[in-house]
């Protein structure tokens, strides 16, 4: 299957014309789509972050909610959303705003069918790397919780290059006792390396070795 099949762009305009119009054009060249006349009526469809999210395309100004507060709302509550967002004339510094807070792209109105179906495309491109990317460091965590909190100690000091000589020091144990911690921890987390290890603890938490 390719991403097209496999993904649904929601949109989110209040102009009825307008939103028909867009589904269409996506809808021409093989996505499935799920419009929206508010943020609001997103948030009643959508409860929860929906597993064949593709990306939102969103209107930045909309009426009682604009689509920088939707944004913010779905950022609260976890959501890894792509957004393109629609702006107006005038609106850059909005849009700014909005890339600033992680949104993959931004096209003023009236903009070119192809710059909206290569915006589409980027930004379903790039949920589905931090999808990968995602289910990479939920691995590598439970991996590393099958660790004992001794364990953990001395995984972090080896992770950092530090020999079996200066973890003892580190944690006041024995040179043999450490030795015996290494090699627990690398059987239980499938590695053969401190290199591999540091990988490991990397991509669970990126801020783990400073």
């Amino acid at each position: 299957m390719n991403e097209t099949e496999t993904c649904l762009i929601h949109v989110v305009d209040d102009d009825a014309v307008f939103r028909r119009s867009l589904a269409f054009l996506l809808d021409s060249v093989g996505w499935t789509v799920a419009t929206h006349a508010s943020a609001e009526d997103f948030l009643v469809a959508c409860p929860t972050q929906p597993a064949d999210l593709g990306c939102l395309v969103l209107d930045i100004r909309m009426p009682t909610m604009s689509g920088l507060e939707l944004q913010q709302i779905l950022r609260s509550r976890g959501w890894s959303a792509s957004i393109v967002f629609m702006t107006g004339h005038g609106d850059v510094e909005l849009a700014v705003q909005a890339m600033k807070r992680g949104a993959s792209d931004f096209l003023e109105k009236p903009f070119k069918d192809q710059a909206m179906l290569d915006a589409v495309s980027a930004a379903v491109r790039r949920a589905s790397e931090e999808r990968v990317q995602a289910d990479r460091r939920e691995q590598a965590g439970a991996t590393l919780e099958r660790l004992s909190p001794r364990e953990r100690e001395v995984a972090r000091l080896v992770a950092l290059g530090l020999p079996n000589k200066l973890v003892a020091r580190e944690l006041d144990i024995s040179e043999k006792t450490v030795h015996i911690h290494r090699q627990h921890l690398m059987e239980k987390a499938g590695i053969g390396s401190a290199a591999e290890l540091a990988r490991l603890m990397l991509r669970a938490d990126p801020s783990s070795l400073d």
